[in-house]
């Protein structure tokens, strides 16, 4: 079984799940701290809810990394894991995470099941959150709120300082998966 593999199974499941969700947006490779770590497939709707893939053939070896990133932005995670590494993922990754395994049936198909239910994230943090968003993605919604003032000629560091301060958290988290979701050239 190959990251191929369990991918097409999980993207497929998805997008049966949330067919008619028209507000729903599934990604593949949604990229945290600007490229440094990739989110293998990300479901963008109410919540922003990433799915690493780590299939037989693979390693745990990023999986700490991977978590500490996931665990920052995301409101949820799932791990979908080959049952080779399971019992070692689940000692890597937080109680919060939901965790699948991905098994190859006899016809070769690939079978999810899932192993532990997840919950939202109590580590999520606004300032990494707000990097998903590009620089003028972030002004554009701080102009939207009158609290660009000074910053159009600034880096998106600053950008992104002033976003975590002028807007409650619950407010950010909505406004990040708006506009990821209008989003048309990734």
């Amino acid at each position: 079984m190959r990251d191929f593999d369990v991918r097409q199974a999980l993207t497929a499941s998805l997008k049966a799940t949330h067919a008619s969700d028209p507000g729903t947006l599934i990604r593949e490779e949604l990229g945290l701290e600007h490229g440094q770590v990739f989110v293998d497939v990300a479901v963008i709707n109410g919540e922003l809810h990433g799915y690493e893939l780590k299939s037989e053939r693979d390693t745990l070896e990023r999986l700490p990394r991977q978590v500490e990133a996931y665990s920052a932005v995301l409101d949820r995670a799932t791990l979908v894991v080959g049952a080779r590494h399971v019992q070692h993922a689940l000692g890597l990754i937080p109680a919060w995470w939901g965790v699948k395994t991905a098994t190859t049936q006899r016809d070769g198909s690939v079978r999810l099941r899932p192993l532990r239910k997840g919950r939202r994230n109590p580590q999520q943090q606004m300032s990494a959150m707000v990097r998903l968003l590009w620089r003028d993605e972030a002004l554009e919604l701080l102009e939207s709120r009158g609290a660009a003032k000074g910053l159009r000629s600034k880096p998106r560091k600053m950008l992104y300082e002033r976003l975590v301060e002028v807007l409650p958290a619950e407010v950010l988290r909505v406004e990040v998966r708006r506009l990821l979701k209008a989003r048309e050239d990734w």
